[in-house]
């Protein structure tokens, strides 16, 4: 079997290997000598293989450690529709998972007030979760909701149940949305709870919601980890 052959083989064998959990993310594949052995080939037929799953975003070269399984990244589609966090997840065959770090009304900040059209000091609901896919958490959620239209709302558990689906039960149903994208770096307490290190990137999103009478109901700011999200966008003329 010619060279050429043999590299593309092992690129499939072990890109299989990825998506099967033999080599799991942030794991090292087998040194460069241990593939050569494996599979009877010399080291640049391995680097070839290993080099075009590297282009490929599959593995990445660590220094002085070895070639390591990179974190699959998750197509977030939120930029295109308006659909709850689990059923987007459930949709990509992912375990979903929230955590509510903080459930408080306070007093709305200029910056609240503003996108929820209120006077600065009126009473709002804080809403804080963290959220998983398959374990991993992927992004740290706060969002704002006008206390004078919604009632009883401490009594939903938004461990299980979604905020979408509440407002709609409240006839506040979200019918649109706008968004805008900032990129920042992850501070301590975010990176902490992101599990990525302080100074990473992040994808910062300002969700306004509003309903199909206009009015905003939601006010939202999502930071998502840059090294497992990425976002789909598609456009028409």
């Amino acid at each position: 079997m010619s060279a050429v052959a043999k590299h593309i083989q092992i690129e499939q064998d072990l890109r299989a290997k990825i998506q099967d959990g033999t080599y799991p993310p942030h794991t090292l594949i087998p040194r460069e000598v241990d593939l050569m052995a494996t599979y009877q080939v010399s080291r640049p037929t391995v680097r070839q293989a290993i080099q075009t799953l590297v282009e490929q975003g599959l593995l990445e070269k660590r220094k002085r450690r070895g070639t390591m399984v990179k974190q699959a990244k998750i197509a977030q589609a939120f930029t295109q529709v308006i659909e709850g966090y689990n059923a987007e997840m459930a949709d990509k065959g992912l375990q979903p998972q929230t955590k509510v770090l903080l459930f408080q009304t306070e007093a709305a900040t200029d910056e609240v007030a503003t996108n929820l059209q209120l006077a600065t000091g009126d009473s709002v609901y804080k809403l804080v979760r963290l959220r998983y896919a398959n374990g991993q958490p992927v992004v740290l959620l706060t969002s704002y909701l006008p206390t004078k239209s919604l009632t009883k709302l401490a009594m939903v558990d938004f461990t299980q149940v979604s905020l979408y689906d509440t407002l709609a039960q409240h006839h506040l149903a979200v019918d649109r949305v706008r968004r805008r994208l900032d990129v920042l770096t992850a501070d301590e307490t975010t990176a902490d709870l992101l599990n990525v290190t302080q100074g990473d990137p992040l994808f910062y999103f300002h969700t306004q919601g509003f309903t199909s009478q206009d009015v905003p109901v939601e006010y939202s700011i999502a930071k998502y980890r840059g090294d497992v999200n990425y976002f789909m966008m598609d456009l028409k003329r």
